[in-house]
């Protein structure tokens, strides 16, 4: 396989770069994206990555051949860093602050087709000036509320056709875009499979509404990584969204979207101490490596903040990282089970609970072929950057 490599390392292995530090599987990421792919194209929609997960030139390389595919981001940096990669339909997926909007004009007379999200009368208003003042249409989807997890407006909402002739007026109206965020709270499938449901009736709703009110809708855009693996039917919807898929992690596995097997994403610790009046395996991996996300903590499962694996991918039987400082992980047995014996200097990796907030502790990627990884230490085959700051 071809690896595109960012960054060339003189790390050989796992066991020459200082820890921690952030291990992506390739074999395990082209698997991910290779399944949502094809289950996109079953249900007959374009899938739009949310690059906001792996924030990788490289990681997004793995999910298209030589043409950039479409991309959603969640930061303006994003934008302009995937612009530069020659990718040229972007959907910004947070909702805009007018003072950004002429780094958004600057990417559009840059030939890219950059879509901003917005979810009230006052944003329509401030984009619609800032659009006519420019003299250059700024391609804009209205957010919709499917679950009241955060912003959007909801299909009946007094506001939707008001700002979507706003929009419409100043040639800026693209279509509407929702995001089911309570799936990350589905515990069996048929709930996964309604919330699905939900966010495509709701999204195709919306647009039918603007449509009904003489306002075109180009784009009806759904999307989460619960959803996007459980949906059945997406009639009316134009546009699949995804983005933690690429890597997954445990939240996905507790929730059932993945196994852990499927994990791609992991971070590399050594320990550095015992305290055996306790039960604990001290590591130099702390919430600055893992960050403090905790989301299995209402899942059936409790995963701490990270199952323990062995530098090949192995779990270690019943090792969780249960408690964390800045720069200290503390790695405890599950159900009174003897501790393993792991000596200082033992390397480790730890799968996370959050596979996003993870990987934004991290400034890129130490890149691992894992159908290659069996016996000896894995080999780094390259190291990928991230895009930082917004």
């Amino acid at each position: 396989m071809n690896i595109p490599v960012n960054t060339t390392t003189a790390a050989h292995d796992l066991a020459d770069p200082d820890t921690p530090f952030a291990v992506v599987d390739v074999h395990k990421t082209r698997r991910n994206i290779e399944r949502l792919q094809a289950r996109a194209d079953r249900l007959g929609v374009t899938l739009r990555p949310h690059v906001k997960t792996a924030k990788s030139l490289d990681v997004a390389a793995l999910m298209h051949g030589d043409t950039p595919c479409p991309v959603t981001v969640s930061t303006l940096a994003e934008a302009e860093a995937f612009a530069d990669g020659g990718y040229t339909d972007i959907t910004y997926a947070v909702g805009i602050d007018p003072h950004k909007l002429p780094r958004v004009i600057a990417l559009l007379r840059r030939g890219v087709r950059l879509r901003i999200l917005l979810d009230s009368v006052e944003q329509a208003s401030f984009v619609a000036e800032a659009s006519r003042q420019a003299g250059i249409p700024i391609p804009t989807q209205i957010e919709i509320d499917c679950d009241g997890h955060r912003g959007g407006l909801k299909p009946d909402a007094p506001a939707l056709p008001e700002a979507g002739r706003i929009l419409h007026d100043a040639g800026c109206l693209d279509g509407v875009l929702t995001h089911a965020g309570e799936s990350y709270f589905a515990y069996t499938a048929e709930e996964e499979r309604l919330a699905a449901k939900n966010e495509r009736d709701t999204a195709v709703a919306a647009a039918e509404r603007l449509r009904a009110a003489g306002l075109p809708v180009d784009t009806v855009s759904v999307g989460s990584t619960p959803t996007a693996h459980a949906a059945e039917d997406l009639t009316g919807v134009t546009e699949l969204r995804a983005g933690n898929y690429v890597f997954f992690d445990l939240v996905m596995a507790g929730l059932g979207v993945c196994q852990v097997e499927d994990l791609a994403l992991s971070v590399v610790v050594t320990v550095i101490g015992h305290r055996p009046e306790y039960g604990w395996i001290v590591t130099d991996g702390g919430w600055m490596a893992m960050s403090r996300d905790r989301g299995t903590a209402v899942q059936a499962q409790d995963q701490g903040y990270g199952l323990v694996t062995d530098l090949n991918g192995n779990l270690v039987p019943n090792l969780v990282m249960t408690a964390a400082s800045q720069e200290h992980g503390t790695l405890t047995a599950r159900d009174g089970a003897d501790l393993p014996d792991l000596p200082v200097g033992t390397r480790l990796r730890i799968l996370p609970n959050h596979a996003c907030a993870t990987a934004a502790q991290h400034r890129g990627y130490h890149v691992i072929e894992g159908t290659r990884s069996t016996g000896a230490v894995p080999v780094i085959e390259a190291f990928w950057q991230r895009v930082t700051g917004w």
